[in-house]
């Protein structure tokens, strides 16, 4: 994955579009409806922690972890500017070490697809159960093999807002559902002058039965899939989805 150094300073600009509010409620009633009102909560890839900012809202203790310094430097930025205290820690998924055990995990917009050796994703869910307390929830979505094959592709996206410019360009590898994604980005420093900056990381889609074969083997248990930021069964054409698993 990649250490996301510059495209951390540009990450909430491009993605003001994802409604880290509604995630919140989507997510917090998810965890209402298995028992879950409170506690400890993980936020695993938490990047700048808009998302933990906002469940910390809702009562929970969160914890927020993420492999890059520099998303976690601006994450803890806005937890100070919204007077949450949250601690944030610098660690891979697949190496998570906690100071206890959580009553709940989440890890959204497609982190576990950064995780493109099928290993890693089993040592994920392994330590994600290993801090789970019995009968905690874990809630993560995922892209779909449908979205790497049909929509992501090898196909070239453009965003253009009022200070950035990004150019994201895919390539991918029909064998195993990877998409290597390239990212231009221009960054306006004032008028008419731009500073470019570049990233380039990978994303795996994962069959469903596979996924649910790793959560089991890892300790969990009880896993309900729904279609994105909704109450309905995955599609054919989904593009991302929402996994619950509750450890046993």
């Amino acid at each position: 994955m990649s250490g996301y150094s510059f495209f951390s300073s540009v990450y909430d600009t491009l993605t003001e579009n994802v409604n880290y509010a509604a995630r919140a409620d989507y997510i917090a009633d998810l965890l209402a409806d298995n028992g879950i009102k409170g506690g400890i909560l993980l936020d695993l890839a938490c990047g700048t922690g808009t998302l933990s900012i906002e469940m910390a809202d809702k009562g929970f203790e969160v914890i927020g972890v993420d492999s890059s310094a520099d998303m976690l430097s601006v994450a803890m930025n806005n937890a100070y500017e919204s007077e949450k205290n949250i601690l944030f820690l610098c660690q891979q998924m697949q190496q998570l070490d906690l100071y206890g055990t959580i009553n709940a995990a989440i890890c959204t917009l497609d982190s576990i697809n950064h995780l493109t050796d099928p290993a890693d994703v089993q040592k994920t869910f392994d330590k994600v159960s290993l801090f789970t307390e019995p009968g905690g929830i874990f809630i993560f979505d995922i892209n779909t093999v449908y979205k790497h094959r049909e929509v992501l592709a090898d196909n070239t996206f453009v965003y253009d807002t009022d200070d950035v410019y990004c150019v994201w360009q895919n390539s991918l590898d029909k064998e195993t559902d990877t998409v290597q994604i390239d990212l231009d980005i221009f960054e306006q420093l004032e008028d008419g002058v731009y500073e470019r900056m570049q990233e380039s990381f990978c994303e795996r889609a994962y069959p469903l039965p596979l996924i649910k074969e790793m959560l089991y083997k890892a300790g969990f248990e009880t896993v309900t899939v729904y279609d994105e930021l909704s109450r309905e069964e995955p599609k054919e054409t989904s593009e991302r989805l929402f996994v619950i698993a509750r450890k046993k």
